[in-house]
């Protein structure tokens, strides 16, 4: 920690430039610039620390904090818990970083300076409640939901070089009878390419079913924190709980209608594979 000693107002703004292991703050009078600097963990014993070095200082004005959504949603939160304003500072010019160099203490400092210039005043998420309760088991839908799809187109195309009787038993088959048939095989051993194939798609019906009953526990849990949470907007007919604020129709083909979009991974893989023989 570094000190300056100049006259001050007895009001300072805060700048924190936010990484993975170590938060670096830098405190500003509002009419005697920088007054000091200090590094400290990352884990929350440092955030009383921080705390306590910033009110020493004078009455604290707002915290500028960087990266209010990654490295430093843990330490604005602990800020607006204590009482006190926290905005989201940005990234420092470009060009100053060039005529002044680069260090995390400028950064802090770039942080403090735009909080007292009035240029940042974004506030962040508060990252709290049941939104960001939905949020977080989103993101594991979302990638439940992708992997389950590609597993499943997977599946389709290796079919396609099946043998006729392996192929002719998948034949028009849901996702889900196609699932179930074809984690019921049972491979021989591996003697060949026939075999390989059979114990590949054991394995990716296993786990299509596997991520299938994930996302369904998961929209399940999503779908009781929003109707928890806002349930006026489950109200209208043909709304659910994935996109509650926007449209349930959208447009199948291109802006000049010319010709229609080409089908996604999701949608090929929600089509019965292969199509029955005729």
């Amino acid at each position: 920690m570094n000190t300056n000693k100049q006259h001050r107002s007895g009001h300072v703004v805060i700048g924190v430039d936010t990484h993975k292991h170590v938060h670096v703050a830098a405190v500003m009078d509002t009419i005697g610039g920088i007054l000091a600097s200090l590094t400290i963990p990352t884990e929350t014993g440092g955030f009383p620390q921080l705390l306590d070095w910033a009110t020493s200082f004078g009455s604290v004005l707002a915290f500028g904090v960087e990266g209010t959504g990654s490295y430093g949603a843990t330490l604005a939160s602990f800020l607006r818990r204590a009482g006190h304003k926290v905005v989201e500072a940005g990234r420092p010019d470009r060009r100053l970083r060039r005529m002044n160099g680069k260090s995390d203490t400028l950064d802090a400092e770039y942080a403090a300076r735009a909080v007292l210039a009035g240029f940042a005043t974004a506030t962040p998420k508060s990252a709290d409640g049941e939104a960001e309760m939905i949020r977080q088991l989103k993101i594991a839908h979302d990638q439940a939901v992708e992997q389950r799809t590609a597993a499943m187109v997977t599946m389709k195309a290796m079919l396609v070089h099946a043998p006729d009787p392996l192929r002719n038993e998948a034949a028009g088959k849901t996702q889900i009878a196609l699932a179930r048939h074809l984690a019921g095989l049972r491979p021989r051993q591996l003697e060949g390419p026939e075999d390989a194939l059979r114990h590949a798609l054991r394995t990716l019906a296993k786990r299509w079913q596997y991520l299938d009953a994930e996302a369904k526990d998961l929209t399940k849990m999503i779908a009781d924190l929003v109707h928890r949470a806002a349930p006026q907007l489950l109200e209208p007919f043909g709304i659910g709980w994935t996109q509650p604020r926007r449209s349930s129709s959208w447009p199948a083909t291109t802006p000049n209608a010319s010709s229609p979009k080409p089908p996604s991974p999701s949608s090929q893989a929600s089509l019965p594979y292969p199509p029955a023989p005729a």
